[in-house]
């Protein structure tokens, strides 16, 4: 770790995560963008998604990391963490589509640079091939480890729909509470504790560590979520489109819970768009809520706990890089 400590904490992190996960990713684009039989304007809309939008290394990092943690070889992982680049890309289009996401950073996405048609039927073609090259994975596995990888993800991805309707009921709502967002948040992170659990079982763990690391991986992409939650905020055609169009953010629902902030923010969001000189306003309401402190110190809590959860990680040297994944979340909020 000594190399890495001269780094933010983000940027060691973002660099793990490739160092684990880039050939994984790398499968998976070459498995999707090889495929000929996809009619030109979807293929080009997978080139583009692939190419310039999507950079899953996160999922398949995850398995690898936490297959060697118990002693395993992160080689092993590579076909399954390609397919759930694939698979999660998929839900990521639908995604765009069903919040009507036209900008994410300062990327268009696949829904607002070719519309929904081409959208939903490039997710599909992400959907069907990543189920494929599961099944290939799968193959390549012992007997006791194929129909029980193949379910986790099920159920994983099966709750990351469950979330998308429940989250669905909460556009435009002030009085929203936050806890209410935050057990969609948690569904969310099935698929986070899908990819740690799995990574364990490839690697021969025991059932203490797999039980702990798939904790672990619940911890890690609740936090996660929650980061991208603070940074979207940040971001003026995300915030707007999330006003419009889905669940406010949840630094802004803890902020609504403050009585001093609440009538000031509401008056700003209301109208439904936000310009940029509104934006900064928000952002000083929002920061400095103490309702917003206290989710602070929430995911500093949870940053704790996920720790815990790797006592029975015996390898020091990954124990430390999981460590780093979890303190990267919280960097700069």
């Amino acid at each position: 770790m000594e190399d890495r400590n001269k780094e933010k904490t983000m940027m060691q992190a973002r660099k793990l995560l490739i160092e684990y996960g880039q050939n994984a990713f790398e499968i998976a684009k070459s498995a999707i963008l090889h495929e000929r039989i996809i009619d030109e304007r979807v293929y080009e809309a997978l080139r583009y998604f692939m190419e310039e939008c999507w950079y899953d290394v996160q999922h398949p990092a995850l398995l690898s990391l936490t297959c060697e943690a118990v002693g395993g070889q992160r080689e092993n992982t590579k076909y399954v963490g390609a397919a759930v680049a694939l698979l999660a890309g998929a839900a990521d289009i639908h995604d765009d589509i069903l919040d009507k996401s036209k900008i994410k950073g300062d990327k268009l996405t696949v829904f607002g640079k070719f519309g929904t048609e081409i959208a939903i039927l490039a997710g599909d073609a992400l959907l069907f091939r990543g189920l494929i090259l599961l099944h290939e994975a799968c193959k390549r596995l012992p007997e006791t480890q194929k129909e029980i990888i193949p379910n986790i993800l099920k159920e994983a991805f099966f709750n990351i729909g469950n979330a998308e309707v429940r989250q669905k009921v909460f556009k435009g709502n002030f009085n929203l509470k936050p806890s209410e967002y935050c057990k969609v948040i948690e569904i969310k992170a099935s698929v986070a504790e899908a990819c740690t659990r799995i990574g364990a079982i490839i690697g021969g763990g025991r059932q203490e560590q797999i039980d702990a690391l798939g904790r672990y991986g619940k911890t890690l992409g609740f936090l996660m979520t929650i980061r991208d939650d603070f940074i979207d905020i940040f971001e003026l055609d995300e915030l707007n489109n999330r006003i419009r169009n889905e669940c406010l953010p949840l630094p802004i629902l803890y902020a609504l819970q403050d009585s001093k902030t609440r009538e000031k923010l509401i008056s700003i969001i209301k109208k439904g768009h936000v310009s940029e000189d509104e934006l900064q306003k928000i952002l000083d309401l929002v920061m400095e809520s103490k309702e917003v402190q206290k989710l602070r110190e929430k995911m500093k809590s949870l940053i704790w706990k996920g720790r815990s959860f790797l006592q029975v990680v015996d390898n020091s040297h990954i124990r430390d890089y999981l460590y780093l994944l979890l303190d990267a979340t919280i960097e700069d909020l």
